[in-house]
């Protein structure tokens, strides 16, 4: 039976996951009744490692989440630099105590089911959340006044759905790089295959040499680099190999073929191949992204995140522009009453950054993956720039904080 209800000052939040939860508990704060729509009957502890930059740490902060999340983060001493082609260190870039002086919060490594357990821990026990798992977004509609949305609340049991009408004040599509709302409801382009794969995996640490437990390391090669650094508060470690490969698979994640994947390393240096040939699995997932330029919102409906401004991993952002965006749109909304001139503003604010970060990424991944006389020239100038210089050049990005931070 089908039932409706309308709350004119009600926001919906399609997708729980780390942006959309930081939405809705920046919108909570500031005394916005938010619903949390999520297709999955619970999240599950799955995943594997993401970096939260400093920037993201003073959004989490002010959210009074820095104490449950080092709990379960590391702080990884620097970025170990090497190269892929000789074995040998390129450069170390400072962070632990250096990126806190400098940019006035700490930068973390994290696994992705800790950092969405603290999220939907606190969210749990904000009484202006209403969490809705098990429930699909099958449609939605704007008029002048009001966003309409139509849920589906599948039964655990096989049984028949139960299908809600709601009306509020809007709708954010938080849901990822495959985002309902931005297909169905605001009939804009998806992401697209950028040719490049991750493959991922999560052993204990104490399998792993020391030398390599508290750092982040980054090995840059032809066509491929690998990235691993501890997580679980250190008792386990990240890996993620990222290759140049056509996707022939029928869903975008899957298991992966070890040996085919080791086989791709063969001819990388020793103690790289030593790391990526411990985990017994691994698990597969094509890269996508989308072009810098989209539009974000229309009318009460408005995108963050992956379904926004979906990005290649190459700059250890995607979830530090989704903890921004969250932020962003919340201020937004709370210091302008008109709620679809408050998201042209939240876009009008994000945009241009999570797009500049977009074109970083692609700038990484021509950088990481050259060969011959051009990795040679990158090498030579990582070795002979100082550290820091290096670490100052992502001032921009690292060195942001929400406008209420001071």
């Amino acid at each position: 039976m089908a039932q409706s209800r309308s709350d004119a000052n009600r926001l919906f939040i399609a997708g729980a996951g780390i942006g959309g939860l930081t939405a809705a508990l920046a919108l909570s704060r500031r005394a916005r009744p938010v619903t949390v729509i999520e297709q999955a009957a619970t999240l599950e502890p799955v995943g594997s490692g993401l970096q939260l930059s400093p920037n993201a740490m003073h959004v989490l902060r002010g959210l009074g989440l820095e104490e449950a999340l080092l709990r379960h983060a590391v702080a990884p001493r620097a970025i170990r630099i090497m190269s892929a082609r000789s074995g040998s260190t390129l450069t170390e870039i400072p962070l632990a105590e250096q990126a806190e002086q400098r940019y006035g919060a700490p930068y973390l490594v994290i696994h992705r089911a800790d950092l969405q357990s603290v999220l939907l821990k606190a969210a749990r026990a904000s009484a202006g959340i209403t969490l809705r798992f098990g429930t699909r977004l099958r449609d939605a509609s704007q008029n002048a006044g009001a966003v309409k949305v139509e849920l589906e609340q599948v039964a655990s049991d096989g049984g028949a759905s139960h299908v809600d009408h709601h009306s509020g004040a809007g709708l954010i599509g938080a849901d990822g790089v495959w985002s309902t709302v931005r297909r169905r409801v605001m009939n804009l382009r998806q992401a697209v295959f950028s040719g490049r794969t991750a493959y991922r995996a999560v052993i204990p640490a104490d399998d792993v040499p020391k030398e390599w437990r508290d750092v982040t390391g980054l090995w840059l090669g032809a066509n491929a680099h690998v990235v691993h650094y501890p997580v679980s508060g250190g008792s386990q470690f990240n890996l993620v190999a990222l290759v140049s490969e056509d996707w022939q698979e029928e869903r975008w994640s899957a298991p992966a073929n070890r040996d085919a994947l080791l086989a791709r390393f063969a001819d990388w240096p020793p103690a790289c191949r030593d790391l990526l040939a411990r985990p017994p699995s691994w698990l597969k997932w094509a890269l996508c992204g989308m072009d810098p330029g989209t539009d974000w919102v229309d009318g009460r409906i408005a995108l963050m995140g992956d379904a926004a401004h979906a990005m290649l991993p190459f700059a250890a952002q995607g979830a530090g522009m989704s903890i921004e965006d969250g932020e962003a749109l919340a201020r937004a909304i709370d210091g302008i009453a008109d709620v679809p001139q408050a998201l042209r503003a939240y876009q009008a604010e994000r945009q241009n950054r999570a797009d500049k970060v977009l074109r970083l990424a692609r700038a990484n991944d021509r950088v990481y993956h050259m060969s011959g006389p051009m990795a040679l020239a990158r090498d030579a100038v990582m070795r002979g720039l100082p550290a820091e210089r290096l670490l100052a050049r992502l001032d921009w990005l690292y060195g942001w904080r929400p406008p209420a931070a001071g």
